[in-house]
């Protein structure tokens, strides 16, 4: 490392869920950071997310473990149905013996309350400087260094960038530049106050109905006091990458046939946010020089593993490790992160497609989905999760060394 790069900072693009635990990552490395966010104030939007064990050992790696634990509320189990005829396709407790297997709980938690975790705690070292309203929009660097600019001709220096602005992400559009994958499948997101939440359905679960070409999910948020609901659906029209409102009648729409217990969710909210969703091809390569991508920008997934949040949190970890390994050499350590994370992402992202289909069955192949499972031990389910709780900083290196 040259001596001029003691002094600058890395630079992050993006002040979500993984530039700020890639922030707390750098930290912890003894870098100063500068966070460039586009948005007007340091956020988060969204409702629930689902946090594995994988998710708590990133926590608790990133120093963050006793905030997040706080605000999060932790399941009994994980419950698939049929939302035609309510058959019970599989259920995995998430009790004290899923914990030992993985040293650690599933939960959920509301996505805003990951973000003020991560938020807090990067405000509290006093080494991460916000700069909001600000977009990345062109990249230079040299052996030494990297420079971002923003609209207005600002510049920005660092010993370093980690792209992490998320799925439309502008640093993956200079290096890579590939097209998203529109896939046709809408999500509507709400969060619903427990009184206004059907009672036959407060369970302390992590649960998802199965219907063709669509699901329904719903789990308690905020020690119980509000419930999430998710509803996904194949769309009849042709589809754009994006957010916007949704209308209840467009819902209401798309779930004929669903059992009337599964459907009182889709009656429930007052008002729906509705995604276009997409994900990209997998890649091989994430770094280009003293450049990396990191959390969505590196591998946007669909929602069907609900690991989004976990993956970001985990190439943090993996990239401070890296870091902290080769003595902060920032070509040797991206290089190490990039081989550490790329197929596992990978694997995220494909089984997450393959996991829509299999949610989205119909006619035989409803069939045989709901046969999948049938008799299945927790054990026999634990050790079909090894490969994605099992992950921890203990271990998060382990694949840099076989590719």
């Amino acid at each position: 490392m040259s001596p001029s790069n003691n002094t600058l900072p890395v630079i992050v693009a993006g002040g979500g869920i993984g530039g700020l635990a890639a922030a707390l990552a750098l930290v912890r490395q003894g870098f100063q950071v500068t966070v460039l966010e586009q948005a007007p104030e340091i956020g988060e939007i969204g409702a629930g997310i689902q946090i594995g064990p994988n998710g708590f050992h990133a926590f608790d790696a990133l120093g963050v473990g006793d905030k997040a634990r706080g605000r999060a509320v932790y399941t009994d189990f994980m419950v698939m149905h049929d939302a035609i005829d309510e058959y019970q396709v599989g259920k995995i407790p998430t009790d004290e013996k899923f914990r030992q297997r993985f040293g650690n709980p599933y939960a959920v938690i509301h996505r805003a309350d990951v973000h003020l975790s991560l938020l807090e705690a990067a405000q509290e070292t006093g080494q991460v400087q916000f700069h909001t309203s600000t977009r990345v929009v062109r990249i230079e660097q040299d052996d030494h260094s990297v420079t971002v600019w923003d609209p207005n001709g600002k510049a920005f220096k660092g010993c370093a960038l980690i792209g992490a602005d998320g799925v439309k992400s502008v640093v993956r559009e200079q290096f890579v530049g590939d097209p998203a994958r529109v896939t046709g499948h809408v999500v509507y997101r709400a969060v619903v106050d427990k009184k206004d939440f059907p009672q036959d359905l407060q369970w302390n679960a992590a649960a998802i109905w199965v219907g063709p070409n669509c699901h329904l999910v719903h789990y308690p948020l905020r020690g119980g006091e509000q419930y999430n609901v998710v509803v996904t659906f194949h769309s009849r029209e042709p589809e754009e990458w994006g957010v916007k409102d949704g209308s209840k009648e467009e819902v209401q729409s798309y779930f004929q046939g669903i059992c009337p217990k599964a459907r009182q969710l889709i009656d429930l909210p007052k008002t729906w946010k509705r995604w276009a969703t997409a994900d990209r091809e997998p890649i091989g390569q994430w770094t280009y020089g003293r450049v990396t991508l990191l959390g969505d920008a590196a591998h946007p997934t669909t929602q069907y593993m609900a690991q989004g949040a976990c993956m970001a949190m985990e190439d943090a970890v993996t990239l401070g490790e890296a870091l902290r390994t080769n003595g902060n050499d920032w070509p040797k350590a991206l290089d190490m992160y990039q081989r550490a994370r790329v197929a596992r992402t990978a694997r995220i992202v494909l089984s997450s497609r393959e996991m829509g289909r299999i949610y989205h069955a119909k006619g035989v192949e409803r069939l045989v989905r709901n046969d999948l499972w049938r008799g299945r031990s927790p054990e026999r389910f634990y050790d079909a999760m090894a490969w994605l709780y099992g992950w921890n900083v203990g271990n998060c290196l382990d694949a840099a060394q076989h590719n």
